[in-house]
């Protein structure tokens, strides 16, 4: 059985992984959209698939090249933490 402290520290430890996976989708998502928005601002082409389209092609591209990254980080936690809490060890 886990201590609090230790049960703490694997959830800490949880949430900075689930950061540093989603980072990279994040900061390309912020990226194009701040990049059409200022499109449109400039243009005054107010059109709402502008937005989703492209944001859509550039998370999907994000995911795709950083997919064994995300998977290489998330084994490692599991490896080394989830699974070893759980035996007890």
């Amino acid at each position: 059985m886990l201590s609090e402290a230790e049960f703490f520290d694997v959830l800490r430890h949880g949430l900075w992984v689930a950061v540093v996976v989603s980072g990279p989708i994040l900061a390309v998502a912020l990226a194009v959209g701040l990049l059409v928005g200022l499109f449109q601002a400039l243009t005054s082409i107010q059109e709402m698939t502008l937005t989703f389209v492209p944001k859509v092609g550039a998370i999907l591209a994000t995911f795709w090249v950083s997919m064994s990254f995300m998977t290489r980080h998330l084994t490692i936690f599991w490896s080394d933490t989830i699974i070893p809490a759980i035996i007890g060890s």
